[in-house]
């Protein structure tokens, strides 16, 4: 907490600011602390609903386990951020293959909406962990690549990418 203050003290030197209070809300996240337990929790819950509400979605049947087989593309990575960049790439015609997807990011959504990333005390740890296939995209033979980035053992960051080249 001392280095807290002393960063806060330095600040306040040069810049004009004030110390409010502890933050409980930033960018749409929820965050909480435990202070007993050294931790923090992001959690996205409020956004999540104010979405499912906006897509009149709010009754959609629950879903907490990772797409299987929605699509033949997602089952290799059957990640959210993987099937949502697939998916995208339909918009101009979709089929019902790609309606039912959505649908299921919806259920998903509203199943894991509660779920949240959780700091603790120790040893913070950037980590990154890369991956790729070989020209496994059904469409066009693209080789997948994908990436993702954690600190203290929790994702917080992860990428997915169709490589722009077929490779043989």
């Amino acid at each position: 907490m001392r280095e807290i203050n002393n960063l806060k003290t330095r600040l306040s030197a040069a810049f004009k600011m004030k110390d409010l209070c502890p933050v409980k809300q930033i960018l749409g996240m929820k965050i909480s602390r435990d202070r007993s337990a050294s931790t923090l929790n992001l959690s996205q819950e409020l956004y999540i609903k104010k979405v499912l509400s906006k897509f009149i979605v709010n009754d959609a049947k629950p879903r907490t386990t990772p797409m299987e087989n929605q699509l033949k593309w997602s089952k290799e990575k059957p990640d959210i951020a993987q099937a949502v960049g697939v998916v995208s790439m339909y918009m101009e015609n979709p089929g019902k293959e790609h309606w039912e997807v959505v649908k299921w990011f919806f259920r998903y959504l509203k199943g894991t909406s509660s779920t949240s990333l959780c700091f603790g005390k120790g040893k913070v740890t950037l980590q990154d962990f890369v991956d790729a296939d070989l020209g496994r995209d059904v469409d066009s033979s693209n080789s997948t690549s994908g990436c993702i980035y954690t600190i203290g053992g929790t994702t917080v960051s992860m990428m997915y990418m169709l490589q722009k080249c077929v490779i043989y």
